[in-house]
């Protein structure tokens, strides 16, 4: 098991390495100039080679990441060009914001996506599975802008309930973001329910049929406890995975639905950075969130090993 989990961790970093690199060849090969793009066309070529300069822009590529990544291993990002602040300084805020969205959201939407699979696997074919699913469906289809477009439309023109735009600053205090956000969590919640939701009902589905399932019935065990303690424990390992991923998607920054609600958090940061073509922070975003990915991935690869003993013993 030991050796399992190191090389679990020996393959994330590799991982690591290997998207760093992708994401400096993937900026080297972005048209235009970074330095042309924060100063402007009517930039001077006197000011031009100072920013070059300044930034390391003039030295060889392969330089340039090497010196990116030795920093990047010792915790430094550098510093944002069009912001003139660390890079670090500049994320932290925004991540924060993304933090405290992700944690909202997964806290009303995965339980929410979890009791609706198990409702759609015990009523399967009947009315509430069909109605269920077709908004599952409707979810996993409808790209994240409409729904939140949809939502705006009704809740925030026609009814006024909510903002329709975030307005606070980045620094502003989680108690002035909260009420910002109920848009978007509901937003978030419609498309990470759909694909949840749809796992847990394939998989309560295949349990409520195992031969161990259907015995625990014949003999009188309730259908409560054979829901709870049999058949919702073994089809939620299918679906370890699938909210990890959801977890590290919202934690990403979904850059989309941030941009619709103008809520400052690193995915539209993310977006703003490569507009301004600013380099060390969009690489700097790029590898907090690869990291986030790969991490997150381990850690549930990870907990279906140790929860499936079957796999434990056919990956050792």
């Amino acid at each position: 098991m030991l050796a399992l989990i190191l090389r679990r961790f020996v393959l994330a970093i590799i991982t690591l390495f290997i998207i760093s690199l992708l994401v400096f060849v993937g900026l080297e090969a972005l048209p235009g100039d970074a330095a042309t793009a924060y100063l402007g066309q009517s930039a001077t070529e006197e000011s031009l080679k100072a920013l070059r300069e300044e930034f390391g822009l003039n030295a060889p590529a392969p330089m340039r990441y090497l010196k990116w990544l030795g920093g990047f291993l010792q915790g430094n990002l550098g510093e944002s060009m069009a912001r003139r602040a660390p890079v670090a300084e500049v994320i932290g805020n925004q991540f924060r914001n993304t933090v405290v969205l992700s944690i909202a959201a997964s806290l009303f939407g995965i339980p929410l996506a979890i009791v609706l699979g198990v409702i759609t696997g015990l009523t399967r074919d009947k009315w509430p599975d069909i109605i269920l699913s077709l908004l599952a469906i409707l979810g996993m289809t409808l790209p994240g802008f409409v729904t939140a477009t949809v939502l705006i439309y009704i809740f925030s023109i026609k009814v006024t309930w909510f903002p329709a735009i975030s307005m606070v600053p980045s620094d502003a205090p989680v108690s002035e973001i909260l009420p910002n956000i109920i848009l978007p969590i509901i937003t978030l919640t419609f498309v990470m329910t759909a694909h949840i939701l749809r796992l847990v009902r394939t998989s309560m589905i295949d349990v409520l049929s195992s031969d161990y399932v259907q015995m625990a019935r014949l003999k009188g065990v309730p259908l409560l406890q054979v829901i709870f303690l049999h058949a919702l424990p073994n089809a939620m390992l299918p679906t370890i995975n699938v909210i990890a991923l959801t977890i590290a998607w919202l934690l990403g920054g979904v850059a989309i639905i941030e941009t619709v609600f103008n809520f400052p958090g690193i995915g539209k940061l993310l977006v703003n950075a490569i507009g301004d073509q600013d380099l060390p922070l969009v690489q700097g975003i790029a590898m907090i969130l690869a990291g986030i990915y790969v991490g997150v991935n381990l850690i549930a690869d990870l907990l279906t090993l140790f929860l499936n003993p079957r796999l434990r013993t056919a990956r050792s």
